[in-house]
C-alpha cells in the first residue's frame, strides 16, 4: 500500500523504452498518445535532421511519468487540469491552469535535476 508522497514506481531512465514501460504501469490509458508522439518526433527528427524533437518528446514524457508515479501529485495535476477547463469563471480557470503549469514545471525540473 502506498503512503502519502510515496512513489508507485522508481523514476525510470529517460529513454523511450523505459518511459513507455513506466507509463504502462502508472497511466496505461495514455500509451496511444505516447506512441503517436514518438512517431511524430521521429518523423520530425528525420525531416529536419535534428535530434531536438526526440529530446523534447523524452523530456515531455519523463515529466508526465514523474507526475503520474506520485499519486498525490497525479491527483492534484488531474484535478487542476480538469478545473482549468471546467471552472465556472475565467479567473478560476486561469488559476488552475497556472497550477497545472507549476506542477508540470516541477516534474520537468525533477527529471532534469
Amino acid at each position: 500500500m502506498n503512503h502519502p508522497g510515496q512513489d508507485t514506481i522508481p523514476r525510470p531512465e529517460k529513454t523511450p523504452t523505459s518511459l513507455k514501460a513506466a507509463l504502462t504501469v502508472v497511466a496505461a490509458d495514455r500509451l496511444p498518445e505516447l506512441v503517436e508522439g514518438q512517431a511524430r518526433a521521429m518523423a520530425e527528427a528525420i525531416r529536419t535532421g535534428a535530434a531536438g524533437p526526440i529530446h523534447a518528446f523524452v523530456a515531455h514524457w519523463a515529466a508526465v511519468v514523474e507526475i503520474e508515479r506520485v499519486p498525490e501529485t497525479a491527483k492534484a495535476y488531474h484535478r487542476a487540469n480538469y478545473l482549468a477547463n471546467h471552472a465556472p469563471t475565467a479567473e478560476e480557470r486561469w488559476s488552475h491552469a497556472v497550477e497545472v503549469a507549476e506542477l508540470y514545471r516541477a516534474a520537468l525540473a525533477a527529471v532534469n535535476g
